[in-house]
Parts: structure tokens; sequence; C-alpha cells
């Protein structure tokens, strides 16, 4: 079965995808090729080379999704991360970030180092922006500048936060197809919940799973599982959507469904060859590949 796999940035292109703040023109193309039902990466480079390229005419570059799925993929249900993926929140991270370096002597990082950082949580992040001042952070240090981190990102965890284009229309076109919708992310409850609110999407969803609601996180796959027993249905009828790595292997633990939005932060990873069922360009994306569980 011929499955179509959609736009997938290469690593060196993040600044360059339309909608992340400050782009304009996109310097990078990225165009759909043909994947297989459970095809495996050809090894192929599908970037097209610079001596092919008009003059002015910007560089393109062709990756393939994995699919272990037929399309369109059988749901009763559907999970979505959130930072990166619903909603941009990468700029009020990035200000209590350096606010809590600031705090304790350091000098701001660039803004693009601290979005490299999002998608494990708030420790993970936390002692990765440290990393350069102090070394390895140990536990009770950790537990000290976690707090600081925390006291700042209340303060401005939603000045700039909003949700990407597509998000909303989406959302409402899932729901009203008859799709229940849930949201699991690595962020901790007290922002999760607010942050939903804030932005209008809080109603979409009948479940929300943050990082500290269960004992693991993702890539862990128990948030999966435990949206699934939610839900009553099959794992393999639950979908999430993601944009990095960190979701994919959720999903592949699980042995759910997983497809990939271009748009995140993707952890600073390079996202070429990851293992999932499609790359779609935004949520509404989602609508072409799946239909209802019979």
């Amino acid at each position: 079965m011929s499955v179509p796999a959609e736009h997938l940035p290469d690593g060196e292109a993040l600044e360059s995808i339309a909608g992340h703040a400050g782009a304009t023109e996109p310097a990078f193309v990225y165009d759909a090729i043909q994947g297989t039902e459970g095809a495996e990466d050809d090894g192929a480079d599908h970037a097209i080379k610079a001596e092919d390229l008009k003059p002015g005419e910007p560089k393109r570059v062709r990756l393939r999704a994995k699919p272990k799925f037929k399309f369109p993929v059988p749901l009763r249900a559907i999970l979505f991360d959130l930072d990166g993926t619903l909603l941009d929140t990468a700029a009020d991270i990035v200000t209590a970030a350096n606010r809590m370096r600031a705090a304790f002597g350091f000098a701001p990082l660039p803004d693009e180092r601290i979005r490299s950082f999002i998608g494990k949580g708030i420790p993970n992040l936390v002692g990765k922006t440290l990393q350069d001042a102090v070394g390895e952070v140990g536990p009770t240090a950790l537990k000290v500048a976690v707090a600081n981190f925390e006291k700042h990102y209340a303060a401005c965890f939603a000045d700039t936060s909003r949700p990407f284009p597509g998000v909303v229309d989406g959302l409402q076109a899932l729901r009203e197809r008859g799709f229940r919708l849930g949201c699991v992310t690595n962020k901790a409850a007290q922002f999760t919940e607010p942050l939903l609110a804030q932005s209008g999407l809080a109603a979409y969803f009948e479940i929300a799973i943050s990082g500290d609601t269960l004992p693991e996180k993702k890539p862990h796959p128990q948030p999966l599982l435990h949206a699934a027993e939610f839900f009553a249905c099959p794992i393999t009828e639950l979908l999430l959507v993601g944009d990095s790595a960190n979701d994919a292997e959720a999903a592949r633990a699980a042995g759910a469904p997983v497809f990939i939005v271009p748009y995140g932060y993707r952890e600073g990873q390079e996202l070429r060859g990851l293992d999932c069922d499609a790359f779609i360009d935004d949520v509404p994306s989602v609508l072409k590949l799946v239909r209802m569980a019979s």
C-alpha cells in the first residue's frame, strides 16, 4: 500500500521553518515522497544537490516515514504533545531559564540553545541550562534550581505562548468527526492545566497527562497506556501526535501509531530517519490519514 510521508525538516533548517518566531521565507522546502507500510529507510540522500538548483531557488529536502500501520489508520482517540506541537511556548521558557541563570549570577544563553533543551521536563531542562556554568548539577542543587526556574516561569508562562497555526481548527475538526482527544506532556501539571485553559484548548481534551501525573513520563510508554485505559480503546487505536524522538519512542514502546509535525523543538535532535508513521505539516493534516475505528 502506498502511503504519503509528509514534510520533515533537516536538522540545520530549524530556523527556516515557517511559523517559527521571526521566520520569514523558508530557506528549505520539504517535499513529500511515497513511503510503504512497514518500509525501512532506503538510506538514500533525498536532498537535491546545490548544483541542481536554479539561482535563488531554496534547497529541497525529502525524507521518508516508516509506517507500521495501514492508512487510513483506524482510531478511537488521539493524544497530542503540548510544547512544540500544540503550543509555541519556547519564548516564555527561554525567558524563565535566563532569569534563573541571572539569579545565580550566570550570563544568558542563546534562545536556540535553550529551545533544544525542551521536551523531557523541567528538571532535565534546568540541568542542561546550567551545565555550561557548573557542570553536572547534583540532586540537591538541581532541586533548588528547579524551584527557582518554576518561580520565574510561573510569572511568564503565558506571556507569549500561543497555539501554532491550524491547531484550533484541527482539534475542532477531529472532535466533530467523533475522535476523543487528550494531551500528554512532560511539563508539570501546575503549568499544563493553566496553559491549556488560557490558550483556549482545554475544552477539547477529555484528559491531560502531565509529566508528574504518573510515575513515568515520555519516552516511557506508561502515559500512552494510561490514556488507552482511560479511553477504553486498544493501544493500536490511539494515535500520538508529537514533534520529537521523545514522542516517537514513547509511541513505539507502547505499540501506538505516531505522527510527527516538523515545526517543534525536537530537543536539539536530528529527525532524519525517525521511526514514525507519518510526517504531517500541521494538526489538520491528521484528518487525511485516519478514520474512525469500527
